[in-house]
């Protein structure tokens, strides 16, 4: 049985490089953060009550712990969001990724796909069987992202988590297993390239 074994390290494509949180991403961050307020509406942590600091001293905390990975994204050097390896399961070789989020400015463009080629592709090449992905069954637009790169749909788990209102939320969950990589990480490449 191969163990999955996910380490902190610097993951670059092209104009895409993805750097385990250090201190010095904390202000930029939350500059970001400060100006698009809206970007966070579905995210479970209360950014908006809190102050996205706050959500970066709890991800850095949980990186020191070794239960997650968070990045900072930068694109053509320019810090534009974060994205985390989330659950790491190293006995059962399964990894999230989640918590992202990227400036208004990125979305939609080579960003999200490379920084999915760069995660998916270094968890398999670490061991992983099996890679996550969920999202509030209402964020249509990650829904839509998650089926656009190929991710399989597995289903909602209702009143799975709470919402930052309180609320519960329904999540959908998504996954790429090993078996599928070659598939996805070919219409990865295509979006990049295109």
């Amino acid at each position: 049985m191969r163990t999955m074994d996910l380490a902190a390290t610097i993951l670059t494509l092209g104009r895409v490089r993805l750097a385990p949180f250090e201190a010095r991403h904390r202000e930029p961050l939350s500059a970001l953060a400060a100006a698009e307020p809206e970007l966070f509406r579905h995210m479970p942590f209360p950014v908006e009550r809190l102050g996205y600091g706050a959500w970066f001293d709890l991800l850095r905390a949980d990186q020191a712990a070794g239960r997650s990975i968070p990045h900072a994204v930068f694109a053509d050097d320019r810090i534009v969001g974060q994205t985390c390896y989330l659950d790491i399961r190293p006995r059962d070789a399964g990894v999230e990724i989640g918590s992202t989020w990227y400036a208004r400015a990125a979305q939609g463009t080579f960003v999200n796909p490379s920084c999915k080629l760069l995660l998916i592709g270094n968890a398999f090449d670490q061991g992983a069987e099996r890679v996550e992905l969920k999202t509030d069954a209402l964020n249509a637009q990650s829904r839509a992202a998650m089926l656009k790169m190929g991710a399989q749909f597995e289903g909602l788990h209702r009143k799975h988590m709470r919402r930052a209102d309180g609320t519960l939320r329904d999540t959908a969950w998504f996954s790429v297993i090993r078996e599928e990589w070659p598939a996805v990480k070919a219409g990865l490449e295509a979006r990049v390239a295109g």
